[in-house]
């Protein structure tokens, strides 16, 4: 939940501040440094996060990545930033040089808004060209947040994250392939589904019908899904409803207002009548208490007279609508109680 509200923090900072950051030095400390931070690292102690690492490429020196964490002395993770208004498409390359002296397993790539983690799962120590976890830090999912939490300080696990990278990073590639299908289907797509639905030969006329038949289907199958789900929810909010109102029924059958409790109330209504008509004053009876609200309003309790046990009480209330009780004997005791009742009355009417 910490690490939820942090990044939604981060979130609404990015939101407001991006129009007025102009490079990209101001974009590392606006944003990417306090994403490193939340990860549980000090961006402040050169043990755990070096800026400016050198990684060395054969012949070519002084090559270096904007930032090195570190852990037990090693590099577990190296950054690559860049403005927020950069596409990051074209930048990928210089992180796959970096990685490959920097023996670390992961590499992160970011404008501060955009964040892609690589591994080597393809070939070792070789940085695959696309990443197993990709998001926008204003579009978190509580999935993505699992796994951006596997990257904080306290639960860095390298053998946790990689085998479970290549779960993520086909997982994505294969929701991305379908999304595509979905959107404009391949040929190899209809004609999975013509051969099947189809009995004579595919010609190009054919294929070219069973197109649009299948992008059809495919839009009524999603379609349908979602209302399926919204009918499920629909009426799993029915039932719950149903079943409340049902237990305030029988919750309102148990409560029997005395005739007590209705002489009570016209003691109240007697002494209230000096400030106010009678018409504003009215009772609600609950199975804890009889209630004496103005106007009819929750937000106005008045008194609360407890008669149904063998102590009697009445409830008052100050112009803070702090409850005070006090032990009566009778109901006729209400009437020690006159100005405290007034007071009540008038605070409302001034406020």
């Amino acid at each position: 939940m910490e690490l939820l509200n942090q990044l939604k923090e981060l979130a609404k900072k990015v939101d407001e501040l991006k129009d007025k950051i102009e490079t990209e030095e101001s974009t590392k400390h606006a944003f990417i440094l306090p994403f490193i931070n939340i990860l549980g690292y000090d961006t402040f102690n050169p043990l755990e996060v070096i800026p400016e690492f050198t990684a060395d490429l054969g012949l070519k020196k002084g090559e270096k990545v904007d930032y090195a964490i570190f852990q037990n002395e090693n590099p577990i993770l190296i950054i690559e930033c860049k403005h927020w208004k950069q596409n990051l498409d074209i930048h990928n390359s210089q992180l796959f040089r970096y990685f490959h002296v920097t023996q670390t397993r992961f590499a992160l790539l970011t404008n501060g808004i955009q964040y892609r983690f690589y591994t080597d799962l393809e070939e070792s120590n070789k940085m695959d060209e696309k990443p197993f976890l990709e998001f926008e830090i204003s579009k978190l999912k509580e999935n993505t947040i699992k796994e951006i939490e596997k990257f904080h300080k306290s639960k860095f696990d390298i053998s946790l994250i990689v085998d479970n990278a290549s779960n993520l990073k086909y997982t994505r590639e294969i929701k991305r392939l379908i999304d595509l299908e979905i959107t404009e289907p391949s040929q190899e797509f209809i004609r999975l589904f013509a051969n099947r639905a189809y009995n004579g030969r595919l010609t190009s006329n054919v294929m070219e019908e069973f197109a649009e038949i299948v992008k059809k289907a495919l839009g009524q199958i999603i379609s349908e899904k979602v209302s399926d789900r919204l009918n499920s929810a629909l009426h799993k909010e029915e039932e719950i409803l149903h079943s409340e109102v049902e237990e305030e029924e029988v919750n309102k059958s148990k409560i029997i207002t005395t005739e007590e409790e209705l002489e009570g109330f016209q003691i109240v209504l007697a002494i209230l009548r000096r400030k106010t008509s009678k018409e504003r004053i009215v009772y609600r009876d609950t199975q804890s208490y009889f209630g004496i609200l103005l106007d009819d309003n929750n937000r106005k309790p008045i008194c609360r007279l407890h008669l149904d046990g063998g102590n009697k009480y009445i409830s008052l209330f100050d112009q803070d609508k702090n409850e005070n009780k006090e032990k009566i004997n009778s109901i006729d005791d209400i009437y020690k109680y006159e100005s405290e009742l007034l007071n009540v009355i008038e605070y409302y009417d001034n406020n």
